[in-house]
């Protein structure tokens, strides 16, 4: 079983999203977080994924934890409109950030029409405020992008504040880290 640490920008279409993707791809290389060019270091399309590079110890609170010793290490970048969610446990409890009440089961409702593209936003059915559907209160960290970050069994070392700061700042977004597992 592999764990994911998945960075997500608090956007559903992240404009100029492949660009910004081959950004924070240099940046990461230059840095040797995770290797240049794409290896057979992933779970996704055939894979592929930038293997970890030594410059990750730089950027973890605890370096012995990172997966060097694993197959799976590497980073996954994600350009396809995507749910970022646990995936063990996710409680679908999601909130109004301006009437603050319960509007989990809609809101996931809602991804119905979210997914394919035909909306960012999601209305309150409680008080009609709208935003981008990240603009939502959730319980536990998730996401929902055209652009995700995905470090493969990178989350036992767990990322420094300071590196989430960075990285968001890179991006122009706050970011969500979320958690999971994959077979």
């Amino acid at each position: 079983m592999t764990t994911q640490s998945i960075f997500v920008p608090q956007i559903s279409t992240f404009p100029g999203h492949e660009a910004k993707a081959r950004a924070i791809l240099r940046w990461l290389a230059k840095r040797e977080i995770v290797e240049a060019l794409p290896t057979t270091s992933g779970l996704g399309a055939k894979g592929m994924a930038y293997a970890i590079g030594p410059g990750a110890r730089h950027v973890v609170e605890q370096p012995q934890h990172l997966p060097f010793d694993l197959s799976v290490n590497g980073l996954e970048i994600i350009t396809r409109r995507c749910i970022y969610t646990p995936t063990e446990g996710f409680l679908e409890e999601a909130g109004c950030p301006e009437c603050r009440k319960e509007v989990g089961e809609a809101l996931f409702d809602s991804l119905d029409e979210w997914m394919p593209g035909h909306t960012d936003n999601f209305i309150c059915p409680e008080c009609g405020h709208e935003d981008d559907i990240n603009g939502f209160l959730f319980l536990q960290p998730c996401g929902f992008s055209n652009l995700g970050f995905i470090f493969n069994n990178w989350g036992a070392a767990r990322f420094t504040r300071g590196f989430l700061e960075e990285f968001a700042e890179r991006l122009g977004y706050p970011v969500s880290l979320v958690s999971c597992t994959a077979e």
